[in-house]
């Protein structure tokens, strides 16, 4: 059995491994991440794992976040220090979890619950979480939004504030920030961890190449299929297309 931990703390995650060498000896721990955006580019590399072990708090957020932005076909077991209100949730989507501090017969009763074969394992795969269920159950930490980017200009490093930026595109890898009179800078950042530092009320992912900030976004044109084109200013490079299971999400959120 391969084995894919998410866990953002070091000695549970050690813990975790010595346990799980105990109750699966011939388990094969594939990497332990410790971030959403960690978790999302490894499984958007690696075939799925037999079986994901993850701690729901990870260093830049819920890992419910993976398994809302990415198809996961493996069963999951998650391992929480959440309180049992939270956890009704967890009991309605039929999900397994541990409660923190983990103990090696309640590990061992849970791997005896999983799927036999490949098939057993896609019918109960992730895909089937209520995603927007169990984000709204749990409480999400209150953390401060980002205020500011050292970017560079030639070889100098100047303070941007984030009022500054219009929008912020990947591609090829590279992601820009736009600001409003129309500068560009590259960052050392994914938009899934610019999406998680960015305040939601002013930022908003339009898809999956572009967080835009309120006031860039000057009109919004109906599309084939639902979908929307989205106008911003500055315009960037590409035509800005908003999925039709976006578009209510975009709309509600320029409505404030």
């Amino acid at each position: 059995m391969t084995v894919l931990i998410l866990e953002d703390e070091y000695p549970a995650a050690e813990r975790l491994q010595r346990l799980l060498a105990q109750a699966a000896p011939g388990a094969q721990v594939l990497a332990v991440l410790d971030t959403v955006a960690g978790a999302l580019a490894w499984l958007g590399a690696h075939p799925a794992p037999g079986l994901i072990l993850s701690d729901i708090q990870l260093a830049d957020g819920l890992s419910l976040d993976v398994f809302a932005q990415t198809l996961v076909r493996s069963p999951v077991i998650f391992t929480t220090a959440y309180d049992q209100y939270a956890l009704q949730a967890f009991r309605a989507n039929g999900i397994d979890y541990l409660l923190k501090p983990l103990k090696l017969a309640e590990l061992q009763a849970a791997l005896a619950k999983l799927p036999a074969g490949p098939a057993e394992a896609a019918a109960g795969a992730p895909a089937s979480f209520n995603i927007e269920r169990l984000l709204d159950a749990l409480p999400r930490p209150q953390r401060p939004h980002k205020t500011r980017f050292l970017v560079r200009q030639g070889e100098t490093l100047l303070p941007l504030p984030t009022a500054d930026v219009a929008w912020c595109q990947s591609r090829h890898d590279t992601t820009t920030l736009a600001t409003h009179d129309g500068r560009r800078f590259v960052v050392d950042y994914t938009l899934e961890q610019l999406e998680m530092l960015l305040d939601p009320a002013q930022f908003c992912r339009l898809n999956r190449q572009l967080i835009a900030q309120l006031p860039a976004v000057r009109r919004l044109v109906p599309h084939f299929g639902g979908k929307l084109l989205v106008a911003l200013h500055p315009a960037p490079t590409d035509e800005i297309v908003v999925s039709k299971e976006r578009a209510g999400a975009i709309k509600s959120w320029l409505e404030g």
